[in-house]
Parts: structure tokens; C-alpha cells; sequence
């Protein structure tokens, strides 16, 4: 019964190492990622960071980029902003993996985020000049800092920002205050942001949902691809 009981034990714990190197190996390319291969045989890197409902409804704009032409890296906002995990080492694990790919251009990547992945960018990216080629950020999230105007203040990356005029989301998460905050900051540092505020726009205007705009959805997508072809080219 002595060596039963041990042998559980043993095989516990060889269970539990198991478990923590698996862990450990996967954690070596950063957080959960979902790829969308170009429709090119290669193309540049797009890091897609999705809001705080997570990566699924998200993939719609993550095929639609890799549509264009781009190797499309989609990950999950609350690996990117968050206190519990290194946001910004999450980050550059997934930009890391992302330039070994074999579909991939390797380079600096663009980055395209939404809500709590917005903040994500806004927390991290945008001083990451030698990595990131550019930021296009929906509404993103900025509750989480008590100065925004200094946030704008160390942008080093051109950032493109798409903002609803009625966004109350979550008790204010994503004002347009803040943006113009945020706007303010990166201007007295001839930082290089451009906003764009819709007037009839809610948080999600581009997601499907009651808040849908199509005509600002649209606008939003035309400006975003523009911004890539601009700063990611496609070959």
C-alpha cells in the first residue's frame, strides 16, 4: 500500500511538471494567437488586437486584412492590456513569432486594435518604433490612465485613431475627451496622430451589432487601409 501510495504521488507530481513545461514551451511564443494567411504566397505582418469580448468577433476584420494581402496575427486584448501579465513582452513574443513565419515579410509590423486592445497599443506600442510601423486604434481604451494628455505625449509611432462622438461605453472607457486629450498630448510633442471623430458613432460602430454604422464602418476600413498601404506596403 506504502509503494501504491508513492507511486501516486510520483506520477502526481511527473503529471504537474508535465503540465508546467508544457506551459512554459507554449508561453515561449507569447499569448494565444489565430494566423490568417495572405492571400499572397507572402505578405506583410498586420498584429490584430481585439477588444475585451475576445478574438472571435474579431476574425471577420482579421480576414479582411489578410485579404489585402497581409500575414494577419489576431490576439486578445487582455493579453496585451493587462496587470496580470506582461502586456508589452506578450507583445513582442507575438511580433517575434509573427516575423519567423514562413507566409510573413519579415519587418516591423503594423498594428491594428480595438477597445481594451486599443489601450494595449496605447500602453505599449506606440514606443516601439523599431518594431511597430504604425498604430490604427478604434476607440481605444483610456480609462485605465490618469493622464492621457501625456500618453499622446509619447507616441513615436504615426497612429491613426477612430473615435464615436456618443461613445459612453463602460463608464466612459473610450471617451472622445480622451481622445482629444490624447490628441492634444501628441501635438505638443509634433507627435504623429491624426483623429477622426464620427458624430452619430457609438463604441463598436464597425462591429456587427445595434451599434453597426455602415457608412462609418466603411469610412473607418478605407482610412485603415490607406494608413497600411502608407506605412506597410504591400510587395
Amino acid at each position: 500500500m506504502f509503494r501504491s501510495a508513492r507511486r501516486r504521488l510520483f506520477l502526481s507530481a511527473l503529471s504537474l511538471c508535465i503540465l508546467a513545461c508544457a506551459s512554459a514551451r507554449a508561453d515561449e511564443d507569447g499569448p494565444p494567437q489565430i494566423v490568417f494567411n495572405p492571400s499572397k504566397p507572402k505578405g506583410p505582418i498586420v498584429v490584430v488586437i481585439s477588444g475585451q469580448t475576445g478574438p472571435p468577433n474579431y476574425e471577420f476584420y482579421a480576414k479582411k486584412v489578410a485579404e489585402l494581402g497581409y500575414y494577419t496575427v489576431l490576439i486578445d486584448g487582455k493579453d496585451i492590456l493587462t496587470r496580470q501579465q506582461d502586456g508589452a513582452q506578450n507583445l513582442r513574443k507575438v511580433i517575434a513569432k509573427a516575423q519567423t513565419a514562413t507566409q510573413a515579410i519579415p519587418g516591423k509590423v503594423a498594428v491594428v486594435s480595438f477597445s481594451q486592445g486599443g489601450g494595449g497599443s496605447l500602453a505599449h506600442a506606440i514606443t516601439m518604433p523599431d518594431q511597430v510601423s504604425m498604430i490604427a486604434a478604434h476607440y481605444p481604451a483610456t480609462s485605465w490612465s490618469r493622464d492621457v494628455r501625456t500618453i499622446g505625449s509619447r507616441l513615436r509611432v504615426p497612429m491613426l485613431v477612430l473615435s464615436g462622438e456618443m461613445d459612453h461605453y463602460n463608464n466612459n472607457c473610450c471617451s472622445v475627451e480622451s481622445m482629444r486629450e490624447l490628441e492634444a498630448g501628441a501635438k505638443s510633442a509634433s507627435a504623429p496622430m491624426e483623429l477622426v471623430i464620427y458624430p452619430q458613432a457609438d463604441h463598436g460602430f464597425n462591429l456587427m451589432g445595434k451599434q453597426f454604422r455602415s457608412d462609418d464602418a466603411a469610412d473607418a476600413w478605407k482610412r485603415v487601409v490607406a494608413m497600411l498601404g502608407k506605412y506597410q506596403p504591400l510587395p
